[in-house]
C-alpha cells in the first residue's frame, strides 16, 4: 500500500472515531425531549455524557488536521466548497458546548428550557449535516478543471443527500439512546432500551435504503460487503437492546457505524472528490495528495501519536465507567 492510500484509509479511521464518540453524544443530546420527563432525568442525561463530550469532539479537529496536512487539495475543495454546510456544523456545535456549560447557570425553568432546547438542535443539526456532506462526497458534486466547487447550498439538499442525513441522524440517535440505556438506570434505563428499540427499527430500514443505493450506484464488492456487514451488526444491536445486554448493545452500534463509514470510503475509493460533471475534474488519491516526503514524516507522527490517545481515550472511559443515578444527581456537578 502507498503512502496516499494508507492515509487516505488513516483519515477514514480518523472519522470512524469521531462518529462513533461523538455519534452518541449527538444521541443523548437528541434524546433529551423524549427521555427527560423532569429536570433531574435531564440531568441524569447531559450527565452520562458529561465528562467526555468535548473529548469525543476533539476527534473532528484531529481528522480535519490530517485531512489538511495529507490531501491539501481535498481539503481545498471540501471546506470551501461545502462552507456554509460546515460553518452551521460549527456553530451548532458551539451552541452544544454553551449550553452545556451554562445551563445550570440559571434557577429558572425557563432558562434551562432555552438550553436545553439548543442541545437538542445543536445536536441534531451536526447529526443531519454531516451525512448530508458525506452522501455529495461519496455521489459527487460538480467541479471545474481547478478543482473548484460550482454548486450551492441547496445543491446538497439532494434526494440521496438527504436520505444520507437522515440515516446519521437516526444511527447517531439510535447509539445515543443505548448508550443511555448503559450509563443510567431503574425507569429511566428502561424507557431507554424501549426507545433504542423503536429508533433501531426504523434505522434498520433507512440506513439499509441508503446503503443499498450507495453501494448500486457506487459501490464495489468491499463496500457491499462492509455495507452488508454493517446491516447484520446493527439488527444483533437492537435484537441485544431487547435482551437487555446494554454493553453489547453499544458495542454492536458502535460497530454498525464504524462499518458504514468505511463502506463510504470504499464506495469512494479511489476517489476523494469526485466531478459529477465530468470525471476529467475529479480528485483522487493522487492528485490530491501531499508529497511523500511529507506523507513520511505524518506516518512517523501517527505512529507514536495515535497509541497514546487510544490509550488516554480508554483511561478516560474507564475512570467515568460507572452508572449516573437519580439519587446521586444532586450531589453530581453538571458539565
Amino acid at each position: 500500500m502507498d503512502l496516499p492510500t494508507l492515509w487516505f484509509f488513516i483519515v477514514g479511521f480518523f472519522f470512524v472515531g469521531y462518529f462513533v464518540l461523538d455519534g452518541f453524544d449527538f444521541g443523548v443530546g437528541m434524546s433529551l425531549p423524549f427521555l427527560g420527563k423532569d429536570d433531574t432525568d435531564r440531568r441524569v442525561l447531559i450527565n452520562t455524557i458529561g465528562p467526555v463530550w468535548d473529548l469525543n469532539e476533539t476527534w473532528v479537529i484531529v481528522a480535519g488536521a490530517a485531512l489538511f496536512a495529507a490531501f491539501p487539495e481535498w481539503y481545498a475543495t471540501l471546506f470551501s466548497g461545502f462552507y456554509l454546510a460546515l460553518l452551521l456544523i460549527l456553530l451548532a456545535l458551539i451552541v452544544r458546548g454553551v449550553s452545556f456549560e451554562y445551563r445550570h447557570q440559571g434557577s429558572s425553568s425557563r432558562w434551562k428550557a432555552w438550553f436545553d432546547g439548543m442541545i437538542v438542535v445543536g445536536s441534531a443539526v451536526p447529526a443531519l449535516l454531516w451525512g448530508v456532506a458525506f452522501a455529495n462526497i461519496v455521489q459527487g458534486v460538480p467541479l471545474d478543471a481547478g478543482h473548484n466547487y460550482t454548486g450551492t447550498l441547496f445543491d446538497l439538499l439532494n434526494p440521496y443527500g438527504l436520505l444520507g442525513g437522515l440515516t446519521t441522524l437516526l444511527l447517531f440517535f439510535t447509539h445515543g439512546v443505548v448508550f443511555v440505556a448503559l450509563k443510567t438506570e431503574g425507569e429511566l434505563r428502561e424507557r431507554a432500551r424501549r426507545l433504542a428499540i423503536r429508533a433501531g427499527v426504523l434505522t434498520i430500514v433507512v440506513a439499509a435504503v441508503f446503503l443499498v443505493w450507495t453501494n448500486l450506484a457506487f459501490g464495489g464488492v468491499a463496500s457491499w460487503i462492509l455495507a452488508a456487514l454493517a446491516a447484520v451488526v446493527l439488527i444483533a444491536s437492537v435484537l441485544s437492546t431487547v435482551r437487555g445486554a446494554d454493553r453489547l448493545a453499544f458495542g454492536l452500534t458502535a460497530a454498525t457505524i464504524g462499518l458504514a463509514v468505511l463502506s463510504l470510503f470504499m464506495a469512494l475509493f479511489p476517489n476523494v472528490m469526485p466531478a459529477s460533471n465530468d470525471p476529467a475534474n475529479s480528485l483522487t488519491i493522487a492528485n490530491a495528495s501531499s508529497t511523500p516526503y511529507t506523507l513520511t514524516v505524518m506516518s512517523w507522527v501517527a505512529l507514536c501519536a495515535i497509541p497514546l490517545v487510544l490509550v488516554y481515550q480508554g483511561w478516560t472511559y474507564w475512570v467515568f465507567r460507572k452508572r449516573v443515578t437519580r439519587a446521586h444527581i444532586d450531589a453530581a456537578p453538571v458539565h
